[in-house]
């Protein structure tokens, strides 16, 4: 849909003045998803397709469910936009890979240990410096997008939200049970990787903003959200697994 297209959509809509009055919501998001992109990624293509996301929301919003406008239409903008990013497949392969190796070998030290893998660990399990680690989790922050909902099972590297407006019993209880699991996950993340996802994911915060709060880099800042989310993999890994 072009944006000429698109606006005339909007003016037809019955609700088209929701649309209208949310859509710095998609710019904010667009800009935010923009700071964990590479330079190929257009933040004019991320807005194009959340604003599509947008007008599906708002075709679709029922008030009943108990959630704000702002709070579903930010699930479906994020949605359409994290859509568009797959369709573009500019992720390369060797960092999925790279990331998948270093979740197995974190999952396998952290069943071993009972206790919270640290990067020279990790490293040492995959035969690799501490740097070449760090590298694998710059490369991961910076290189893809993750969202937390359920497993894409053509990547194995994102957990995605539904996209269908209706789930059936099944698929709403298995949501709920995955939405628990995430947040009981996140809560027991060592505590700085936990501040990180809090300061980037509720706060929206930037990596830099991240880093002067923290007193480090904001490379530093970006291996640290590497590693939560390799952490995040290894622990929810019964979930990536689903057939």
């Amino acid at each position: 849909m072009n944006a000429h297209a698109m606006y005339a959509e909007v003016n037809k809509m019955e609700n088209g003045d929701m649309v209208t009055s949310h859509a710095n919501l998609v710019k904010r998001i667009a800009f935010h998803m923009m700071n964990r992109l590479p330079p190929s990624v257009q933040a004019e293509d991320l807005i194009q397709a959340g604003m599509i996301g947008l007008i599906e929301a708002a075709r679709h919003y029922d008030p009943s469910q108990g959630a704000s406008f702002e709070t579903y239409a930010g699930i479906r903008v994020r949605g359409a936009m994290l859509d568009e990013i797959r369709r573009s497949d500019w992720t390369p392969r060797s960092v999925h890979r790279k990331a998948r190796e270093a979740a197995e070998a974190l999952r396998k030290l952290e069943q071993g240990t009972g206790q919270d893998a640290r990067d020279e660990e990790v490293a040492g399990e995959l035969g690799i410096t501490v740097k070449e680690y760090q590298q694998i989790l710059t490369e991961s922050t910076s290189a893809r997008v993750f969202s937390f909902d359920q497993p894409d099972e053509n990547t194995g590297e994102t957990i995605s939200l539904p996209q269908a407006d209706v789930e059936n019993p099944e698929e709403a209880f298995q949501t709920k049970a995955f939405k628990e699991a995430l947040a009981h996950t996140i809560k027991n993340l060592p505590e700085r990787e936990s501040l990180v996802m809090s300061l980037y994911y509720d706060d929206e915060l930037n990596l830099r903003e991240i880093g002067e709060i923290l007193g480090v880099s904001e490379s530093r800042v970006c291996q640290i959200h590497g590693q939560a989310m390799v952490r995040l993999r290894a622990r929810l890994a019964e979930w990536t697994r689903r057939d």
